[in-house]
């Protein structure tokens, strides 16, 4: 099966500044529980995804494209460039933000905690 790419623009998303444009790649039904998003994500210039934290669930970002500002759990916050992982753990908090002037693009995959082993 081969599906057509769809936009889905949110504003101020998590309370960041502007609007983000998300492309599902898979559909909370296609993830079957397992997580709550997968999607390419693409972060106007001056636009970000505000601080928030995840709980029952973890949230990694692929760089595709441009540069960003990662803030960490810790509020340290790191400039990353195509090829960088942002790693979060469940129960930490982050950020995302573009203060440059094109766009930033990345993978999104929000996973859901798994039962203790």
């Amino acid at each position: 099966m081969v599906v057509k790419e769809q936009a889905v623009v949110k504003e101020g998303l998590r309370g960041g500044q502007g609007h983000v444009v998300l492309y599902p790649i898979l559909s909370a039904e296609e993830l079957m529980g397992h997580a709550t998003m997968y999607a390419r994500v693409v972060i106007p210039p001056h636009c970000s995804i505000g601080w928030h934290q995840h709980v029952g669930n973890t949230e990694p970002y692929y760089i595709l494209k441009g540069e960003g500002v990662f803030t960490d759990n810790d509020g340290t916050k790191t400039v990353v460039h195509a090829g960088d992982i942002c790693k979060i753990r469940c129960g930490e908090s982050h950020a995302i933000a573009n203060e440059s002037e094109e766009d930033m693009e990345m993978i999104a995959l929000v996973v859901n905690e798994g039962p203790a082993e």
